[in-house]
């Protein structure tokens, strides 16, 4: 298992290299923060290419998340299901 480093953003840059090196070989993740918040995380490119589907499963979870929050509790706003489906089945049938 390799380290976890935790470093703030302006020194992050002034240890590009350093950093990038130590991805490349796996001895350290490495968490990039800006103000004591964490933004980034510096991994190697194989663990990347392991777990991009996943990335991208949690990112399209967020981003549905972010779009119901507002809508959450409002239900004049939405229409049921049944509704929705004779609408689009009046224009064309639908495949089940």
């Amino acid at each position: 298992m390799s380290a976890t480093v935790t470093i703030g953003s302006r020194e992050a840059r002034q240890k590009w290299r350093d950093l990038l090196d130590a991805a490349y070989r796996g001895t350290a993740d490495t968490i990039i923060e800006r103000n004591g918040k964490p933004l980034a995380v510096l991994i190697p490119y194989e663990d990347y290419l392991e777990i991009e589907a996943a990335l991208d499963q949690l990112r399209a979870a967020r981003r549905a998340g972010k779009t119901y929050e507002p809508l959450k509790g409002k239900a004049e706003r939405g229409r049921p299901y049944t509704e929705i489906r004779a609408d689009l089945e009046a224009e064309e049938p639908l495949d089940d």
